[in-house]
């Protein structure tokens, strides 16, 4: 697990298809991030499942946020994501 020291910082999200989100770091960095495991574990991100539910995130670095209640940390989303490559 990363500490927030050794984490880049969020500068940007967007919705991808199979409810993944790609992440843009500033350092260059672009991840992606799947959302699928967690609508179907934890019932707080059942509402996502919906696509324009899903597509209505927001980054308040260094969250990526869905509403006033769901959102995922800054450690969840570089940790558990995977390195894009075009």
């Amino acid at each position: 697990m990363s500490t927030a020291e050794e984490r880049p910082k969020l500068i940007n999200a967007e919705p991808l298809a199979n409810k993944q989100i790609k992440l843009f770091y500033e350092n260059g960095e672009v991840k992606v991030f799947s959302v699928k495991e967690w609508i179907e574990k934890y019932p707080i991100f059942a509402h996502l499942k919906d696509e324009e539910n899903f597509r209505n995130l927001k980054v308040r670095s260094p969250y990526v946020a869905f509403d006033e209640k769901t959102d995922f940390s800054p450690e969840v989303l570089y940790d558990k994501s995977e390195m894009f490559y075009a």
